[in-house]
This record gives C-alpha cells, sequence and structure tokens, in this order.
C-alpha cells in the first residue's frame, strides 16, 4: 500500500464529519447528548464518568442499519447478495461503489444502501468523545475511576481507528479534542503506517488502564478486550496489507507478543462450553447467554429506548431467504421466526463445502434447515364444513370441486392422503450435503425437488410425508442451490439456506427492533488470532494444535442429538406478544391461528443432519482433530486446489481463512480479514460470483468520501485543485 501524507486547513463542513455530527449518529448517545457542543459536563469527576459509559452508544451504529454487513461481509467468499439488491454495489464492486454516497439517483435499487462515508462520519464521532474524556480525565480524583474513564476512551478511539485504518488506509489522526476553535487548524492525513501505530498505542494503553472485572455488567470493556485487539493489531502489523512498511518492525517481537495476548484471553476468558450457548439457546432480553465469558466485545441492546438508538438492532433481517415468498404461502413470517426473511446475505457454494457436515457441529448449530407449516394452503376437504348441523349438504358442489382440486394435488405430487402434511409438518427442508453425494439425483427414490407451486414428489423418508419446498445443495454433483430463486436467476436468488445467529424471538412487533447483543468479538477468534501468528512465524504444527483446541468444541459430544435445532426464536415463549391474533397463520379449518400456536408449529427443534450426511443414526462422538499441517481436512484441501496455492505458509495462512468461516461465519469481520491478508480479489473472485468480474487489487481499500474531500481548503482558505484532491483519494478511485 502507498504511504502518503497531505497537510490542509479543514473547513467548517469537514469538521462537522470529524465532530460526528451527522444525521445518522444523532441519537447514540443519549446518556450525554449535549457534550458535541459544550465540554461543560467533562468538568466534573461524575459528568466523566458518565460521558465514559455513553462511549459504549458509539458501537451500537454498526447494527442499526444496513451498514454492518455492507461493509463486512458483502463482496467476499462467504456471502453474496440475495434477490434483494439494497446494497448490491457493496458485492458487485461496479461503478456504483465509489467516492461518492450511492443514492437510487446514481444507481442504488433504494434509499437503504450503505454510504461509503458512513463508517467514516461515524468513527469520527466516537473518536472525538473519546478524546475529550483523555483530556480532562485528570477531574477524576478516584485513581481507580480516572483509569477505567481512560481505559475506555482509549479502547473505543483504538477501536474506531482500527476500523477505519482497516477500510481507508491512512486517515486523519487527532487525539486531541476538537470543537469550533479547530476550524483553521492544519490537518494531516496520516500514513498506514502511523495510523497502525497509533491504534496499538492505543490499545496498549486500554490493556494497562481496564480492569479484568466487567465492572459495568455485560458489554464491559476489559483488560481482556483490549488484549484481543491488541493482539489482533499487532497480527494486522505483520500481514501482508502493511508489508510496505512492516519490515521495521521484527515480526518474532510483534507476533510473540500476541501470542501471549491470546493465552491471556484464552485463560481468563473461556470458551463457551457449547457452541449452541453463543447465538442460539437465547432466551431473550438480557438472558444469562449474554454474561458468558467467552464474549469480549458486543454490542449492548435491551428494551430500554436508550439502547436502541435511531435504528436498533436490525441485524435479524440480513441472513433469511424469503421463506415466506418460495413457500408459496406454506410458512408464513413473525416475530415468532427469530429472523425475517429480507434475503440480504446469501451463503456462497464455498460456505457450504468448507464444512464437514459429518463431524463439525459448527454447521448444524449455524444453518437453519428446517421450517414448519404454520399456514395450510392444501387440506383435503371435510364434508362437515360443507354441510348443516343436521349434517344436510349447503355447500356440495363447492365441496365437489375442492375433492377434485385435492385429489389433482395428491396426482400431480404422486402422494397420497397418508402422504399429506399437516399443521406442524416440515414446510421447507434445506439439505446440506456434499457434491459426491449420490444419493440425489434429479429423479431418486427420495422423489423430485421442487419449491412453491413447482410439483414434486419429495417424501421426507424419517416421517413419511410431503414436504412443500426441499432444497439440496447439489443435484448429480452440480450446485443447484443458486438455481431455485427467482426465475432460476444464479446471481439474484431467495432460496439459501440462512444462519441463525442473529434471531431474536423476543421482538414485539414482526419488523420490530431487535433486544438481543450483538457479539463483534469472542475468545473463539482469539484462537485463530494466535494460530495465525504461529503460522506467521512458521511454527505450523503448534497453530495445528492451537486450532484443534478450538475444534475440540465443534465435535459431537458422547450422547448428543446431532438433529437438535434450537436459534433465538425460542425467546418468544417469553414474548408478551405470544397470545396475540396474527391473522397470517391458519390451520386446516381456516382458523387464524395465534402468534403462541404459530410458534409452536412452526418451531421445529430439528435439523435435517441425517437426510443431507446419509449416515446411520449415532450418539457417538465425532472427531476433528487434525494430525499434522501437511495432513489437512478434504474440504480444505479442495478449497486449497481451487485457489491454487502452494509452499506451507500460504496454505496454512488460507486454512485459517477457511477455519474463521467455520468458527465466525457472518460475524462482522470477513471483508476486513480478506484485505488484511490481501487475499480478497483470489478467494472473492473464485468463490463469489457477483463479485468477480470486477473485484480488483484496488478495493482493498475502500475510496475516501468525496463530501469530506470535496470540504478541504488549503492554507490561503481556498478549495483544493482536482490534482490535490487527487492527492487525497486512495489508489485506484
Amino acid at each position: 500500500m502507498k504511504n502518503f501524507k497531505n497537510k490542509i486547513y479543514i473547513s467548517a463542513v469537514a469538521l462537522a464529519m470529524l465532530a460526528g455530527t451527522t444525521s445518522c449518529g444523532d441519537d447514540f448517545l443519549k446518556e450525554d447528548s449535549g457534550h458535541l457542543v459544550s465540554d461543560g459536563l467533562l468538568e466534573t469527576a461524575e459528568g466523566a464518568k458518565a460521558m465514559a459509559a455513553g462511549l459504549y452508544g458509539n458501537i451500537r451504529w454498526h447494527f442499526g442499519y444496513e451498514w454492518a454487513y455492507g461493509i463486512t461481509l458483502y463482496g467476499t467468499d462467504e456471502f453474496t447478495n440475495g434477490a434483494d439488491l439494497t446494497s448490491e454495489p457493496w458485492n458487485t464492486y461496479d461503478t456504483r461503489l465509489n467516492s461518492m454516497d450511492c443514492t437510487p439517483a446514481t444507481g442504488a435499487a433504494n434509499k437503504n444502501c450503505p454510504p461509503v462515508s458512513g463508517l467514516w462520519n461515524e468513527m469520527y464521532y466516537g473518536i472525538s468523545t473519546a478524546n475529550l474524556i483523555i483530556s480532562k480525565a485528570d477531574k477524576i480524583a478516584n485513581e481507580d475511576d480516572r483509569n477505567k474513564a481512560m481505559g475506555e476512551a482509549y479502547f473505543l478511539r483504538g477501536y474506531n481507528y482500527y476500523r477505519l485504518f482497516a477500510q481507508y488506509g491512512g486517515v486523519v489522526l487527532e487525539t486531541e479534542p476538537g470543537g469550533v476553535e479547530s476550524i483553521g487548524k492544519v490537518y494531516e492525513r496520516a500514513t498506514e503506517e502511523e495510523v497502525l501505530n497509533q491504534v496499538i498505542s492505543d490499545f496498549e494503553n486500554a490493556y494497562n488502564m481496564l480492569p479484568t472485572n466487567k465492572w459495568r455488567g455485560n458489554g464491559t470493556w476489559t483488560k481482556y478486550t483490549a488484549a484481543h485487539f491488541l493482539a489482533k493489531a499487532l497480527l494486522y502489523r505483520q500481514s501482508e496489507r502493511c508489508s510496505d512498511f512492516n519490515s521495521s518492525y521484527p515480526a518474532q517481537a510483534d507476533l510473540t507478543k500476541a501470542i501471549a495476548l491470546c493465552d491471556e484471553v484464552i485463560t481468563a476468558c473461556p470458551l463457551a462450553a457449547d457452541y449452541n450457548d453463543l447465538y442460539a439457546n437465547w432466551t431473550g432480553i438480557d438472558c444469562k447467554n449474554e454474561g458468558l465469558s467467552e464474549i469480549l466485545m458486543a454490542a449492548e441492546h435491551n428494551g430500554d429506548s436508550n439502547t436502541q438508538g435511531r435504528f436498533g438492532n436490525r441485524t435479524y433481517n440480513y441472513f433469511n431467504p424469503q421463506f415466506s415468498n418460495f413457500s408459496d404461502g406454506w410458512v408464513q413470517r413473525g416475530q415468532y421466526i427469530g429472523g425475517m426473511d429480507f434475503q440480504r446475505c446469501r451463503p456462497t457454494e464455498y460456505v457450504y463445502s468448507i464444512f464437514d457436515n459429518v463431524n463439525d457441529a459448527r454447521m448444524w448449530k449455524t444453518f437453519k434447515t428446517v421450517y414448519g407449516l404454520n399456514n395450510l394452503k392444501k387440506f383435503k376437504p371435510d364434508p362437515k364444513n360443507y354441510q348443516d348441523k343436521e349434517g344436510n349438504w349447503t355447500k356440495k358442489e363447492q365441496y365437489e370441486k375442492d375433492l377434485e382440486a385435492w385429489n389433482k394435488f395428491l396426482k400431480d405430487n404422486n402422494i397420497t392422503d397418508d402422504n399429506a402434511p399437516t399443521l406442524g409438518d416440515y414446510g421447507i427442508m434445506f439439505i446440506l450435503n456434499k457434491k459426491d453425494d449420490s444419493r440425489f439425483q434429479d429423479e431418486t427414490t427420495y422423489g423430485t425437488f421442487g419449491r412453491g407451486a413447482v410439483n414434486h414428489s419429495f417424501v421426507n423418508p424419517e416421517t413419511g410425508k410431503w414436504v412443500p419446498n426441499v432444497f439440496p445443495v447439489y443435484l448429480g454433483g452440480q450446485y443447484v442451490m443458486n438455481t431455485y430463486g427467482v426465475n432460476g436467476n444464479p446471481a439474484q436468488s431467495n432460496v439459501f439456506c440462512g444462519i441463525n445467529k442473529t434471531d431474536d424471538g423476543s421482538r414485539t412487533a414482526e419488523k420490530g427492533d431487535s433486544y438481543r447483543d450483538v457479539i463483534m468479538a469472542r475468545t473463539g477468534e482469539t484462537y485463530l488470532i494466535k494460530a495465525e501468528c504461529q503460522v506467521r512465524l512458521e511454527q505450523y504444527d503448534a497453530a495445528i494444535a492451537t486450532v484443534n483446541a478450538l475444534r475440540k468444541r465443534a465435535e459431537w459430544k458422547e450422547g448428543e442429538d446431532r438433529e437438535y435445532y434450537v436459534d433465538g426464536s425460542i425467546a418468544f415463549k417469553n414474548n408478551t406478544t405470544a397470545s396475540a391474533s396474527l391473522g397470517k397463520c391458519k390451520d386446516a379449518t381456516g382458523r387464524k391461528l395465534t402468534n403462541l400456536e404459530a410458534y409452536n408449529v412452526s418451531f421445529i427443534q430439528k435439523n435435517t443432519y441425517y437426510i443431507s450426511t446419509g449416515i446411520e443414526r449415532t450418539t457417538k462422538a465425532s472427531n476433528l482433530q487434525i494430525e499434522s499441517h501437511t495432513q489437512l481436512p478434504a474440504e480444505d484441501e479442495a478449497i486449497l486446489t481451487a485457489l491454487g496455492v502452494s509452499g506451507a505458509k500460504e496454505r496454512m495462512i488460507h486454512f485459517i481463512l477457511n477455519e474463521r468461516t467455520r468458527e465466525c461465519l457472518g460475524e462482522w469481520n470477513r471483508w476486513e480479514e480478506l484485505s488484511r491478508t490481501e487475499t480478497l480479489v483470489l478467494r472473492a473472485q473464485k468463490f463469489n460470483p457477483e463479485a468477480a468480474a470486477n473485484v480488483a487489487e484496488k478495493h482493498l481499500l475502500r475510496p475516501i468520501p468525496q463530501g469530506f474531500i470535496d470540504a478541504l481548503v488549503d492554507e490561503n482558505g481556498n478549495n483544493l485543485s482536482d490534482s490535490e484532491k487527487a492527492a487525497w483519494q486512495n489508489k485506484g478511485w
């Protein structure tokens, strides 16, 4: 990456961006909303401490709208867009992704496309607040309180600069409080090296000042939160993105220190016993799972409006297929189903293929493969519904017509009355089979496959019941999951097997805000940071041992039910809206179901493990342990072959990236990890068909927002020339 420095003066408009006075962030720090215009609050110890508490509000911004997935998941090897094209430019890397904010006028599908200025503006908003606290911390006489406040401020500033660095490269470094008095101050665009070193310094200060306990309760940044991110930043400095300057920093020192920090975190913040505990076994607002020791950083949300911000937590929208549409009405959505079917993030073939679907429990604890019938679209007509109380026919002609339609339905799908589905049966099934699975052809003993109104004859061999919608990943060795969607268009599909990590059955409205916390860092990733550090030190089998310790949790345990499934929808059991009439779901008599009734029949606590794998039923423990770096799993070898990588270090870097997918799929950092390792172009071209045509080296960085550049002035107060503006922009943009 090219390093550069430009000295400028900044206008009032640009300063407003730095101060964070943008419309998208106005509501976040409700606790102390007046600090943007006055730092008087910070003249007291209590005010300074309160302001430090308000820092936590800044991180909630990421999850209130479309930003979280647009800037971290789209355009990678893991996710592509579904049929909904709200944030499509971030995935396709076409000309609509540029230094200007994308709007409907410039080609965006709607007004919700994340602007390129969004992260830039909001990160500086938090930085501005952190600078104020650091500058006024001496007002806090109590040393313990002072260190906590300063530790939190250093952490947020470090975190925000980390995000800016990861996305934009060199940015403006401001470590002093700003205000109206700073108009006309000389600003410099720091080099990437300078920004990353500031990040490391801030995280070091946070590490030294923050206590080890969660003194504020769940979500508190601790010494171990700082240790995790400090290790991550040190690893970043030794990664490919920093090759222009990292020779000045001994790799042995950086990576050894990072490993030691990771070991601290791993010891003090052990893994949750069950992967389900992290995301699936979420029973409601502020439940015990949100206090797991593994969670190092989370955006806090609950029933308090102060935690909701302007847009609240909308992450439940992102990962579900459009099941209410493609099911032909058999499965209706509602808040009792933990997510919404907004079809934003569609997994790629790579994602389905990288798991060992027999031995890795994470696959079955991540993907939702079964939806229950909560709305009967077709059912055998009951004569009693066409007769009066005495049994006399009142609608015989209609009965005969409906019976004829019913018999046609049976014939078209090659089923009998006994095979016909009833309320609560399987309505949608995703079969996560492998490419070499010979059981699933166009016609097999399992029947033909279809969706919605398309006639097919799939009868679940486990239940003996016809299933209205069945979607295997592979048919006859061909990837077909992307062909079920909108008119069979692989680039625009609304049918895919989504993930459950954000599902929330506590919502009181179908489109209401979510009240569950959003995990932003956890010890599971710490293991992977440590393992990659070991790889870069060429300690390959030590890295395998580290990964094996993480994979141990992912193994099926002795006696574990491999077909059991649970997700955040279970929170609906304690939801105050459970008994309200919904009006969308009906039984075989046409009676409307209450929300609770709809939940009870839609949330089937099973997955498709056995039908997907074809193995005999078992309760034996599985084995995911890897013997050596020269004997990687078959799933990894297939990916490495497809990528054409060779050499122990390169193979192991890509293996760690694969393991990141298995452990951290959808956890808000994939684009940044691929940018850091400069593998984005290779992996997106190979595994993301919608990104492949346009992704290029310039996309390792985002464009600097044009609105910011246009607001800059020179020493004489004049607007910058075109060449001066161009010097501020990242290469290729």
